[in-house]
């Protein structure tokens, strides 16, 4: 019995004994611990990658190397075992001290067996190895690389890195205040205008009954046609239709306009235009102007040119304008007679003209002026400014003036005679241009009907000539046989 109830614990002890002397299931057992760490490792980096699959273009390369080696799997040989002494914190020796780093081997390191690959040269290892190295460099210069990218991209979006922009809205928000002040100030000089010589007891509300564009008492004496361009009216007297004046000023409201204005000076000017009734004044052609707008004046209008000429010499006895005037003229009559004693002494002698004549630009007078209205007035005057608009006060009191002077004026019986004969002489010049004309335009209608008739017969038949040149032969007889008239006998 002694020896039955010994054999259990004999076969123990056996067991036991070949366990501890079994070194081959020692290694079995801690190869298949690594293979377990190894499974977890790889499954534990796949689901990683998965979850950022989204980031395109990052860890390319890493994965596709990562994916390769999830077919293979390598058993690393196992260690030898080690042992450690492990002290609680109660110890009398203190806190434990920290251990020394230990180097973590690579992933080449870790996945490379040389029992397995046994042949081989390890030249394919350290490859591998150098790879990896290269990549994981790779990976840590493109960090800072990725932060400079986002830096300057910082940078660029701050306002200094925009100037073509800033320019462009700057420059139209500079248009947008320029339109509207230039618009207010060309707005203030008309009305400054209006007010001196428009408004109540000045001179158009002494010589004109109606004022302005309406019927009442409260219609605007001004109409605003542009931001520059204002007009205004007035009728309702003797010698006249009409009285049409048109103020031209700058273009303050362009900023563009204004910039060129600083380089080329543009006058404010003001034009006067009278139609004058068809009794009311004789055959007068007469202009005045400053010598160089005065010649280009006769070269241009066409009454001047046919009718009028320059007068050079003051006529004898005289008093004259000033020497930066010229006078072009149908007759010397007439110009003495425009040109008296009253308006030399007031505007255009050499005394009042150095004060007044600085805002003189031409004047002209025309019973054949070109256009539906043939008897027309003409003045052109230059705007001063807005504080300084009494000094043309004499320069505009010469259209009512000159409205009632053209209006009473009668030519001599000789003057009357040559202007009578210049227009007869000039109206059969003009009937005999338009004849001409009628005649080359007939004949060019001629010529082209003659062309195509030219071009159709070229594509005519041979039988289709024939009978067209019988037809035209028959034509050219009946032409010139004789006319037979005939008579009835009763």
């Amino acid at each position: 019995m002694a020896a039955r109830g010994n054999s259990p614990r004999r076969w123990a002890q056996a067991v036991t004994v070949n366990l501890l002397s079994g070194r081959d299931l020692i290694w079995y057992i801690f190869g298949v611990l690594s293979i377990l760490s190894i499974l977890t490792h790889e499954l534990s980096r796949h689901s990683v990658h998965a979850a950022g699959a989204d980031f395109e273009g990052f860890d390319f390369e890493e994965d596709e190397s990562d994916d390769e080696r999830d077919h293979t799997f390598t058993i690393l040989p196992p260690s030898p075992p080690v042992t450690t002494q492990s002290h609680t914190p109660e110890s009398h020796h203190g806190p434990p001290k920290p251990s020394d780093p230990v180097t973590k081997p690579s992933k080449i390191e870790e996945e490379w067996d040389e029992d397995e690959f046994e042949g081989f040269s390890t030249q394919i290892h350290d490859d591998l190895e150098d790879e990896v190295n290269s990549s994981t460099e790779g990976s840590a210069s493109e960090t800072p690389n990725l932060d400079s990218s986002i830096e300057k991209k910082q940078k660029k979006s701050f306002p200094g890195s925009y100037p073509l922009e800033i320019l462009c809205v700057s420059f139209l928000v500079a248009f947008a205040v320029n339109f509207f002040t230039g618009k207010k100030e060309n707005e203030r000089i008309a009305l400054a205008w209006v007010a001196k010589f428009a408004g109540k007891d000045a001179i158009f509300e002494k010589n004109f009954s109606l004022l302005g564009t309406g019927d009442g008492m409260n219609t605007p004496l001004l109409l605003k046609e542009g931001q520059d361009v204002f007009k205004f009216y007035a009728s309702g007297r003797r010698y006249c239709q009409r009285l049409l004046a048109t103020l031209e000023l700058k273009n303050r409201h362009d900023l563009i306009s204004k910039i060129v204005d600083l380089v080329l000076p543009k006058e404010e000017t003001i034009t006067f235009e009278v139609v004058m009734n068809d009794d009311a004044m004789e055959n007068i052609v007469f202009a005045m102007g400053k010598k160089k707008l005065a010649k280009s004046m006769h070269k241009e209008e066409f009454d001047l040119q046919r009718y009028a000429g320059l007068m050079t010499n003051a006529p004898h006895g005289r008093k004259w304008v000033p020497e930066e005037l010229l006078v072009v003229s149908e007759s010397k009559e007439i110009a003495g007679d425009m040109l008296n004693d009253a308006v030399l002494d007031q505007v255009f002698g050499e005394k009042a003209y150095q004060k007044f004549g600085k805002w003189f630009i031409s004047m002209h007078f025309s019973d054949q002026h070109y256009g539906s209205q043939k008897k027309v007035l003409k003045f052109k005057f230059i705007i001063p400014n807005q504080n300084d608009m009494g000094d043309m006060t004499r320069l505009v009191a010469l259209v009512p003036y000159y409205i009632d002077l053209v209006g009473r004026y009668k030519l001599s019986s000789q003057a009357r005679t040559k202007t009578v004969a210049s227009r007869t002489k000039a109206a059969q010049e003009a009937y005999r241009e338009m004849q001409n004309a009628r005649q080359e335009e007939l004949q060019k209608r001629k010529a082209e009907k003659k062309r195509l008739a030219d071009e159709a017969s070229v594509k005519l038949s041979a039988e289709a000539m024939r009978k067209r040149e019988e037809k035209d032969r028959a034509r050219q007889m009946k032409k010139g046989a004789p006319k037979v008239k005939m008579l009835r006998s009763h």
